[in-house]
C-alpha cells in the first residue's frame, strides 16, 4: 500500500482494476484533542500521472483511502487493516519529514489513536510548528482530514529513569520547561493518561560519530551509538510492555548496514543496528513468553530525512539503490509506514522477531550491476520515462 492524498489538479484519469474496498472507522479519544474520525478503503488502483512534481521515478502505487464512518462499528469486508480502538505510542517524531511521521500516518490511516514521544530539545519547535498548521500539509490523510495526534510527551530515550540523568542535562536549557522525559516516567505518564497501549514504535537513533570510519572511533562514541540507537528499545519495550494490551505490537527500524558493509556508516552505527536486530529476536521471545507482545524491525532503504541527511552521504545511497535495487524506484516514506501498519495489525498475528526488508529489494543483490564490470551485460533496466 502507498498512502497518498489525491488532489483533482494532480491526477489527470485513473482506471481502477481489481478493486478490493475495505472500511475502516474511529473515534480518538484525548484530553487535548478534538476527535479524528477516519476509516479507510483499500484499492488496487492504476493511476495515470500528469504534471507530478516528484524527484523520484513514477511508478504505480497502491492507494489507501481514508473514508469517516466512526460510528461503523460491523464487520469490514476483504482482508482489511482494521486498526480500530488500537493505541500507539510512536518514540522519535521530530518533524514531519521522516519514517516515524509516516508510520504515525498509517497507523491512523487504518484507525489507531497516535501518541507521541518527542526529543526534548526539539519538544518545542516541533510543538509549535503543529500549532501553527506548519505540518498541516503533511498531516493530510487520505479522505483529507488531518491526522490528530492525541498528545505529545517530552522524551529522552537515553536516560531509564530521573536518577540516570546527570547534572549538567537537567541544568541544561534546552530541557528547561520540561519534566517527566526519562523512559520510565513517560511510560507511566501514559499509563496514567490512557491506561494502555496495543502499538509501540521505536523510531530512534543516534551516533555522534556516525561519520567517522569504525577505526577512527571513540569509545564514548561508540558507546552512545549502542546506548541511543539499540539499547533504547530494549528500555521502551521494558518499561512499556507491562501497559500493552496482549496481542499487542512492537516494531522498530533498522539498516542493511546491520549485516553488510556500508562505507561511510560509521561511528559504532552498524554495530548499534546489528544489536537491534540480534535484541528483536531475544525480546520476541520473552516479550512474546511474558506479554503475549510480537517485536519485529523493519530494514528501511535510504530516505532523504532532515535526520539522514546529517550522515553526509544520503543522497549517494539513493542513487546507488535506484541504479542497483530489483524495483528502480526511490522508496517512500509512506511504504515504510504501511508496511509497519501490517506488522501491527492482527494480519501479522503470527509474525515476530523477524527482520522485514523495505528497501525496493535492494538487500537481496550481491552486486552493484551498475558497475563498469558489467557493461557488456544485458542486464534489464527500468523505463525511467
Amino acid at each position: 500500500m502507498h498512502i497518498a492524498v489525491a488532489r483533482p489538479s494532480t491526477f489527470s484519469s485513473h482506471e481502477v482494476s481489481k478493486s478490493s474496498i475495505a472500511g475502516f472507522g474511529s473515534t480518538i479519544k484525548g484530553p487535548s484533542c478534538a476527535k479524528l474520525k477516519s476509516s479507510c478503503h483499500i484499492a488496487t488502483t492504476q493511476l495515470s500521472y500528469q504534471n507530478v512534481k516528484s524527484g523520484g521515478l513514477r511508478f504505480g502505487k497502491m492507494i489507501t483511502k481514508a473514508m469517516s464512518d466512526s460510528s461503523d462499528t460491523k464487520p469490514l469486508p476483504g482482508l482489511p487493516i482494521d486498526l480500530r480502538g488500537k493505541r500507539a505510542f510512536i518514540a522519535g517524531i521530530a518533524d514531519d519529514n521522516g519514517y516515524g511521521w509516516a508510520i504515525a500516518k498509517s497507523l491512523a490511516a487504518a484507525g489507531a489513536e497516535i501518541l507521541v514521544g518527542t526529543w526534548v530539545p526539539a519538544l518545542n519547535i516541533f510543538e509549535t510548528s503543529l500549532r501553527r498548521g506548519k505540518f498541516d500539509e503533511s498531516r493530510v490523510l487520505p479522505d483529507g482530514s488531518l491526522m490528530e495526534i492525541t498528545k505529545v510527551y517530552p522524551l529522552d530515550a537515553v536516560y531509564d529513569t530521573p536518577e540516570d540523568v546527570p547534572e549538567d542535562v537537567k541544568s541544561n536549557k534546552r530541557y528547561a520547561g520540561s519534566s517527566k522525559w526519562t523512559v520510565k516516567e513517560v511510560a507511566e505518564s501514559v499509563k496514567e493518561d490512557f491506561g494502555s497501549i496495543d502499538i509501540l514504535v521505536h523510531s530512534l537513533a543516534n551516533g555522534p560519530e556516525v561519520s567517522k570510519p569504525l577505526l577512527e572511533t571513540s569509545r564514548y562514541g561508540y558507546l552512545a551509538a549502542i546506548s541511543a540507537s539499540s539499547y533504547s528499545y530494549v528500555s521502551l519495550l521494558q518499561h512499556f510492555a507491562p501497559i500493552m494490551n496482549p496481542g499487542g505490537a512492537s516494531i522498530s527500524l533498522t539498516y542493511i548496514a546491520s549485516e553488510r558493509i556500508i562505507p561511510g556508516y560509521g561511528g559504532g552505527m552498524s554495530s548499534a543496528k546489528a544489536a537491534l536486530e540480534s535484541d528483536t529476536q531475544v525480546l520476541a521471545f520473552e516479550a512474546g513468553r511474558k506479554h503475549g507482545i510480537r517485536v519485529n524491525t523493519i530494514s528501511a532503504g535510504p530516505l532523504r530525512s532532515r535526520a539522514a541527511k546529517a550522515i553526509g552521504f544520503i543522497d549517494m545511497m539513493i542513487d546507488y539503490s535506484l541504479e542497483n535495487a530489483p524495483l528502480q524506484k526511490e522508496l517512500s516514506a509512506e511504504e515504510v509506514g504501511n508496511a509497519a501498519a501490517f506488522l501491527a495489525s492482527p494480519l501479522a498475528s503470527a509474525i515476530t522477531g523477524a527482520v522485514v526488508y523495505v528497501d525496493n529489494g535492494l538487500n537481496a543483490m550481491g552486486v552493484g550491476v551498475d558497475s563498469p564490470v558489467f557493461k557488456d551485460l544485458d542486464i534489464p533496466r527500468a523505463d525511467k520515462h
